[in-house]
């Protein structure tokens, strides 16, 4: 599981009869700073998150099967939530 960050959205009057009534994102994976790491890729969203949300992404095709009932899509990533808070605590003595 990732965190990132919606920076757009992805419209196409043509694609692959799997994607029908699908939301695709463009998503930017953040470290817990929410500093950019990685690239961009392309998630279903299935959570309706928008553009500049916080999110959480999954990263596995059978994780993506299950959250979005068992359809076989030709998918990595989907969006499984917004984040409203990332709190992170020390393990370290102070």
């Amino acid at each position: 599981m990732d965190i990132g960050i919606v920076i757009g959205n992805i419209v196409s009057t043509m694609k692959h009869p799997a994607y029908q009534n699908c939301k695709l994102m463009l998503v930017k994976n953040v470290d817990l700073h929410l500093d950019p790491v990685g690239t961009v890729s392309v998630a279903i969203d299935s959570v309706d998150a928008g553009v500049g949300d916080i999110v959480l992404i999954a990263n596995e095709g059978k994780s993506a099967s299950d959250i979005l009932k068992g359809k076989q899509l030709p998918v990595r990533s989907v969006i499984v939530g917004v984040v409203d808070k990332i709190r992170v605590h020390s393990s370290s003595p102070q």
